[in-house]
Protein backbone atom coordinates (compact mmCIF):
# COMPACT_ATOMS: atom_id res chain seq x y z
CA UNK A 1 0.00 0.00 0.00
CA UNK A 2 1.62 3.07 -0.94
CA UNK A 3 1.88 5.81 2.02
CA UNK A 4 0.91 9.46 1.99
CA UNK A 5 -1.12 9.58 -1.43
CA UNK A 6 -1.97 12.25 -2.46
CA UNK A 7 -6.05 13.55 -3.50
CA UNK A 8 -5.02 13.35 -7.04
CA UNK A 9 -3.19 10.40 -6.77
CA UNK A 10 -6.19 8.78 -5.32
CA UNK A 11 -8.54 10.20 -8.16
CA UNK A 12 -5.93 8.73 -10.16
CA UNK A 13 -6.53 5.48 -8.71
CA UNK A 14 -10.34 5.89 -9.28
CA UNK A 15 -10.32 6.49 -12.37
CA UNK A 16 -7.57 3.82 -13.36
CA UNK A 17 -11.75 1.68 -13.36
CA UNK A 18 -14.20 1.08 -14.52
CA UNK A 19 -16.75 3.69 -16.53
CA UNK A 20 -19.04 3.56 -13.83
CA UNK A 21 -17.27 4.46 -11.13
CA UNK A 22 -15.18 7.11 -13.58
CA UNK A 23 -18.14 9.16 -14.68
CA UNK A 24 -19.23 9.67 -11.13
CA UNK A 25 -15.97 11.01 -9.94
CA UNK A 26 -16.10 13.31 -13.24
CA UNK A 27 -19.25 14.68 -11.93
CA UNK A 28 -18.85 14.57 -8.62
CA UNK A 29 -15.00 14.89 -7.26
CA UNK A 30 -14.00 16.80 -10.34
CA UNK A 31 -16.78 19.24 -11.93
CA UNK A 32 -15.98 17.88 -15.22
CA UNK A 33 -17.53 19.47 -17.89
CA UNK A 34 -21.20 17.64 -18.40
CA UNK A 35 -20.64 16.53 -22.14
CA UNK A 36 -17.53 14.73 -21.43
CA UNK A 37 -19.26 13.21 -17.72
CA UNK A 38 -22.32 12.43 -20.21
CA UNK A 39 -19.73 10.84 -22.85
CA UNK A 40 -18.03 8.71 -19.87
CA UNK A 41 -21.31 7.83 -18.10
CA UNK A 42 -22.43 6.08 -21.90
CA UNK A 43 -19.64 3.37 -21.86
CA UNK A 44 -21.20 1.66 -18.52
CA UNK A 45 -23.93 0.64 -21.24
CA UNK A 46 -21.22 -1.13 -23.44
CA UNK A 47 -17.78 -1.84 -21.16
CA UNK A 48 -16.81 -3.16 -17.97
CA UNK A 49 -19.50 -3.97 -15.51
CA UNK A 50 -22.41 -2.56 -16.67
CA UNK A 51 -22.22 -4.55 -20.03
CA UNK A 52 -21.46 -7.48 -18.08
CA UNK A 53 -25.00 -7.56 -16.34
CA UNK A 54 -26.50 -6.71 -19.10
CA UNK A 55 -25.30 -9.31 -20.73
CA UNK A 56 -25.83 -11.77 -17.78
CA UNK A 57 -29.81 -11.24 -18.09
CA UNK A 58 -31.96 -14.63 -18.92
CA UNK A 59 -33.78 -14.80 -21.98
CA UNK A 60 -37.03 -14.16 -20.28
CA UNK A 61 -35.96 -10.96 -18.85
CA UNK A 62 -34.94 -12.09 -15.30
CA UNK A 63 -31.64 -12.58 -14.25
CA UNK A 64 -30.63 -15.61 -12.57
CA UNK A 65 -33.48 -16.87 -12.45
CA UNK A 66 -35.59 -15.31 -9.90
CA UNK A 67 -36.77 -12.04 -8.85
CA UNK A 68 -35.40 -11.25 -5.13
CA UNK A 69 -34.30 -14.72 -4.72
CA UNK A 70 -30.94 -15.67 -4.98
CA UNK A 71 -29.81 -13.23 -3.40
CA UNK A 72 -27.26 -10.89 -4.75
CA UNK A 73 -27.26 -12.00 -8.25
CA UNK A 74 -31.27 -11.88 -8.93
CA UNK A 75 -33.21 -9.42 -11.28
CA UNK A 76 -33.55 -6.61 -8.39
CA UNK A 77 -30.00 -7.06 -7.46
CA UNK A 78 -28.93 -6.60 -11.13
CA UNK A 79 -31.30 -3.89 -11.62
CA UNK A 80 -30.35 -2.06 -8.75
CA UNK A 81 -26.49 -1.99 -9.55
CA UNK A 82 -27.29 -0.80 -12.77
CA UNK A 83 -29.36 2.15 -11.03
CA UNK A 84 -26.41 2.45 -8.48
CA UNK A 85 -24.13 2.25 -11.45
CA UNK A 86 -25.82 5.48 -13.76
CA UNK A 87 -26.78 3.52 -16.48
CA UNK A 88 -28.25 5.73 -18.98
CA UNK A 89 -32.14 4.67 -18.50
CA UNK A 90 -32.22 6.48 -22.20
CA UNK A 91 -29.83 3.94 -23.59
CA UNK A 92 -31.08 1.19 -25.66
CA UNK A 93 -29.52 -1.13 -24.06
CA UNK A 94 -31.20 -0.07 -20.93
CA UNK A 95 -34.79 0.33 -22.79
CA UNK A 96 -34.53 -2.84 -23.89
CA UNK A 97 -33.21 -4.64 -20.57
CA UNK A 98 -35.82 -2.55 -18.86
CA UNK A 99 -38.74 -3.89 -21.20
CA UNK A 100 -39.48 -7.55 -20.01
CA UNK A 101 -39.05 -7.06 -16.69
CA UNK A 102 -42.92 -5.83 -15.35
CA UNK A 103 -44.44 -9.35 -16.60
CA UNK A 104 -41.52 -11.58 -16.47
CA UNK A 105 -40.37 -10.75 -12.78
CA UNK A 106 -43.00 -12.07 -10.42
CA UNK A 107 -42.57 -11.79 -6.87
CA UNK A 108 -41.70 -14.95 -5.04
CA UNK A 109 -43.51 -13.47 -1.84
CA UNK A 110 -46.83 -13.86 -4.60
CA UNK A 111 -46.40 -14.61 -7.70
CA UNK A 112 -49.42 -12.13 -9.28
CA UNK A 113 -47.28 -9.29 -8.17
CA UNK A 114 -45.59 -8.09 -11.26
CA UNK A 115 -42.13 -6.14 -10.51
CA UNK A 116 -43.37 -2.58 -10.58
CA UNK A 117 -46.12 -3.71 -8.20
CA UNK A 118 -43.36 -4.25 -5.51
CA UNK A 119 -43.54 -6.48 -2.75
CA UNK A 120 -45.45 -5.96 0.25
CA UNK A 121 -42.27 -5.09 2.53
CA UNK A 122 -41.05 -1.26 3.07
CA UNK A 123 -37.31 -1.96 2.87
CA UNK A 124 -37.97 -4.18 -0.49
CA UNK A 125 -40.77 -1.54 -2.07
CA UNK A 126 -38.10 1.46 -1.40
CA UNK A 127 -35.16 0.31 -3.72
CA UNK A 128 -37.93 -0.86 -6.50
CA UNK A 129 -39.66 2.70 -5.95
CA UNK A 130 -35.66 4.23 -6.28
CA UNK A 131 -35.06 1.76 -9.84
CA UNK A 132 -38.44 2.20 -11.27
CA UNK A 133 -38.17 6.31 -10.98
CA UNK A 134 -34.89 5.87 -12.08
CA UNK A 135 -35.65 3.88 -15.37
CA UNK A 136 -38.72 5.16 -15.99
CA UNK A 137 -41.36 3.15 -14.94
CA UNK A 138 -44.80 3.96 -12.87
CA UNK A 139 -44.28 2.70 -9.62
CA UNK A 140 -46.52 5.34 -8.08
CA UNK A 141 -49.13 2.90 -6.49
CA UNK A 142 -45.57 1.54 -4.22
CA UNK A 143 -44.97 5.44 -3.88
CA UNK A 144 -48.56 5.66 -2.29
CA UNK A 145 -48.33 2.53 -0.32
CA UNK A 146 -45.23 3.54 1.19
CA UNK A 147 -46.52 6.76 2.09
CA UNK A 148 -49.54 5.22 4.38
CA UNK A 149 -46.95 3.11 5.94
CA UNK A 150 -44.88 5.83 7.57
CA UNK A 151 -44.76 5.40 10.99
CA UNK A 152 -45.71 8.03 14.03
CA UNK A 153 -41.65 8.19 15.03
CA UNK A 154 -40.85 9.37 10.91
CA UNK A 155 -39.54 6.18 9.73
CA UNK A 156 -40.31 2.78 8.29
CA UNK A 157 -40.25 -0.61 9.47
CA UNK A 158 -40.28 -4.14 7.51
CA UNK A 159 -41.69 -5.74 11.02
CA UNK A 160 -44.76 -3.23 10.56
CA UNK A 161 -46.93 -6.08 9.73
CA UNK A 162 -45.37 -8.25 12.47
CA UNK A 163 -46.60 -5.60 15.26
CA UNK A 164 -43.77 -3.39 15.07
CA UNK A 165 -44.68 0.09 16.01
CA UNK A 166 -40.98 1.69 15.23
CA UNK A 167 -39.12 2.85 12.83
CA UNK A 168 -36.10 0.91 11.33
CA UNK A 169 -32.98 2.55 10.60
CA UNK A 170 -32.24 0.17 7.87
CA UNK A 171 -35.83 0.31 6.07
CA UNK A 172 -36.05 3.99 6.38
CA UNK A 173 -32.47 4.35 4.40
CA UNK A 174 -34.19 2.36 1.48
CA UNK A 175 -37.62 4.05 1.63
CA UNK A 176 -35.70 7.60 1.32
CA UNK A 177 -33.52 6.60 -0.78
CA UNK A 178 -36.61 5.65 -3.06
CA UNK A 179 -38.78 8.43 -2.43
CA UNK A 180 -35.62 11.03 -2.93
CA UNK A 181 -35.26 9.38 -6.50
CA UNK A 182 -39.10 9.51 -7.55
CA UNK A 183 -38.78 13.51 -6.39
CA UNK A 184 -36.15 13.82 -8.79
CA UNK A 185 -37.63 12.30 -11.62
CA UNK A 186 -41.02 13.02 -11.20
CA UNK A 187 -41.07 16.66 -9.17
CA UNK A 188 -41.81 18.01 -6.15
CA UNK A 189 -44.95 16.61 -4.28
CA UNK A 190 -45.58 18.32 -0.81
CA UNK A 191 -47.08 14.85 0.73
CA UNK A 192 -44.02 13.30 -0.48
CA UNK A 193 -41.31 15.94 0.03
CA UNK A 194 -42.98 15.99 3.59
CA UNK A 195 -42.61 12.62 4.31
CA UNK A 196 -39.32 12.12 2.96
CA UNK A 197 -38.24 15.40 5.19
CA UNK A 198 -39.82 13.11 8.45
CA UNK A 199 -38.14 10.41 7.72
CA UNK A 200 -34.70 11.87 7.70
CA UNK A 201 -35.69 13.44 10.74
CA UNK A 202 -36.40 9.95 11.72
CA UNK A 203 -32.11 9.46 11.47
CA UNK A 204 -31.06 12.99 12.42
CA UNK A 205 -33.13 12.56 15.68
CA UNK A 206 -30.62 9.76 16.79
CA UNK A 207 -27.60 11.24 15.28
CA UNK A 208 -27.77 9.01 12.24
CA UNK A 209 -26.38 5.94 14.32
CA UNK A 210 -28.04 6.35 17.98
CA UNK A 211 -30.99 5.04 20.10
CA UNK A 212 -33.13 7.46 21.66
CA UNK A 213 -33.59 4.83 24.48
CA UNK A 214 -30.12 4.79 25.91
CA UNK A 215 -28.04 6.53 23.42
CA UNK A 216 -25.96 3.76 22.38
CA UNK A 217 -25.08 2.70 18.97
CA UNK A 218 -28.38 0.78 17.82
CA UNK A 219 -26.25 -1.39 15.64
CA UNK A 220 -22.28 -2.10 15.77
CA UNK A 221 -22.32 -3.24 11.79
CA UNK A 222 -23.84 0.20 10.71
CA UNK A 223 -20.26 1.34 11.31
CA UNK A 224 -18.67 -1.40 9.11
CA UNK A 225 -18.58 -0.17 5.22
CA UNK A 226 -19.63 -2.19 2.34
CA UNK A 227 -20.99 -2.22 -1.24
CA UNK A 228 -23.13 -2.92 -2.61
CA UNK A 229 -25.48 -2.64 0.50
CA UNK A 230 -28.54 -4.09 -0.58
CA UNK A 231 -30.66 -3.67 2.59
CA UNK A 232 -28.08 -2.95 5.02
CA UNK A 233 -27.71 0.32 6.43
CA UNK A 234 -24.20 1.65 7.23
CA UNK A 235 -22.59 5.36 8.24
CA UNK A 236 -21.49 5.79 4.66
CA UNK A 237 -24.11 4.79 2.94
CA UNK A 238 -26.70 6.80 4.99
CA UNK A 239 -24.55 10.10 4.43
CA UNK A 240 -24.39 9.83 0.86
CA UNK A 241 -28.26 9.87 0.81
CA UNK A 242 -28.43 12.89 2.13
CA UNK A 243 -25.47 14.55 0.59
CA UNK A 244 -27.62 13.89 -2.60
CA UNK A 245 -30.56 15.21 -0.64
CA UNK A 246 -28.93 18.63 1.01
CA UNK A 247 -26.85 21.08 -0.15
CA UNK A 248 -25.13 20.88 2.82
CA UNK A 249 -24.61 18.72 6.23
CA UNK A 250 -26.83 19.07 9.63
CA UNK A 251 -25.10 19.60 13.15
CA UNK A 252 -26.15 16.21 13.84
CA UNK A 253 -23.94 14.31 11.07
CA UNK A 254 -20.90 15.68 12.40
CA UNK A 255 -20.45 12.02 14.58
CA UNK A 256 -20.87 10.41 11.52
CA UNK A 257 -18.51 12.52 9.38
CA UNK A 258 -15.54 12.31 11.92
CA UNK A 259 -16.26 8.43 11.57
CA UNK A 260 -16.15 8.30 7.95
CA UNK A 261 -13.17 9.98 7.92
CA UNK A 262 -11.65 8.02 10.87
CA UNK A 263 -12.04 5.43 8.01
CA UNK A 264 -9.69 6.83 5.84
CA UNK A 265 -6.37 4.82 5.39
CA UNK A 266 -2.94 6.75 5.51
CA UNK A 267 -2.68 7.00 1.96
CA UNK A 268 -6.39 8.70 1.62
CA UNK A 269 -8.14 5.74 0.13
CA UNK A 270 -10.84 3.81 2.34
CA UNK A 271 -11.00 -0.03 3.19
CA UNK A 272 -13.83 -2.34 2.26
CA UNK A 273 -14.62 -2.96 5.86
CA UNK A 274 -17.66 -5.86 4.91
CA UNK A 275 -18.72 -7.45 2.51
CA UNK A 276 -22.41 -8.72 3.01
CA UNK A 277 -22.51 -10.82 -0.44
CA UNK A 278 -20.94 -14.30 -1.15
CA UNK A 279 -21.10 -13.70 -4.98
CA UNK A 280 -21.82 -11.04 -7.20
CA UNK A 281 -22.42 -11.07 -11.32
CA UNK A 282 -19.17 -8.80 -11.34
CA UNK A 283 -15.92 -8.64 -9.79
CA UNK A 284 -15.33 -5.41 -8.68
CA UNK A 285 -11.86 -6.31 -7.30
CA UNK A 286 -12.69 -5.07 -3.41
CA UNK A 287 -11.81 -7.67 -0.81
CA UNK A 288 -12.49 -6.98 3.10
CA UNK A 289 -9.64 -4.85 4.64
CA UNK A 290 -8.31 -3.54 1.14
CA UNK A 291 -8.77 -0.23 -0.59
CA UNK A 292 -11.90 -0.01 -1.96
CA UNK A 293 -12.50 2.15 -4.89
CA UNK A 294 -16.81 2.80 -4.46
CA UNK A 295 -16.08 3.21 -0.60
CA UNK A 296 -13.15 5.30 -1.24
CA UNK A 297 -15.57 7.38 -4.64
CA UNK A 298 -18.67 7.48 -1.72
CA UNK A 299 -15.74 8.72 1.21
CA UNK A 300 -14.46 11.18 -1.11
CA UNK A 301 -17.66 13.08 -2.06
CA UNK A 302 -19.34 12.78 1.36
CA UNK A 303 -15.78 14.72 3.04
CA UNK A 304 -16.22 17.04 -0.19
CA UNK A 305 -19.74 17.91 0.32
CA UNK A 306 -19.13 18.73 4.18
CA UNK A 307 -15.98 21.16 3.51
CA UNK A 308 -14.11 18.42 5.21
CA UNK A 309 -11.98 16.38 2.07
CA UNK A 310 -8.39 18.34 3.05
CA UNK A 311 -8.56 17.42 6.76
CA UNK A 312 -6.27 14.25 7.61
CA UNK A 313 -7.88 11.21 8.78
CA UNK A 314 -8.93 11.06 11.95
CA UNK A 315 -8.63 8.50 14.85
CA UNK A 316 -12.11 7.38 16.09
CA UNK A 317 -12.66 3.79 18.01
CA UNK A 318 -15.82 3.86 17.16
CA UNK A 319 -14.77 3.40 13.53
CA UNK A 320 -12.59 0.33 13.67
CA UNK A 321 -14.67 -3.00 13.22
Amino acid sequence: MVANMSRMNVIDWLLDSDPAIRWQVMRDLLDADPEEVEAERARVATEGWGAQILAAQDPDGRWSGGTFSPEWISTMDALHTLYLFGLDPNSEEARKAIAPVHEAARWEYDNDLRFWQGEVEPCINGRVVAIGAYFGQDVKGIVDRLLTEQMADGGWNCEQERGSTRGSFDTTLNVLEGLLEYERQTGADRALTEARERGEEYLLQRHLLHRLSDGEIGQKRWLYVGFPNKWFYDIVRVLDYFRAARPKPDDRMTEGLDIVNSKRLPDGRWPLDHAYHDQLLVDFGDREGEPSRWITLRGMRILRWAGRLEEAPAASAASAP
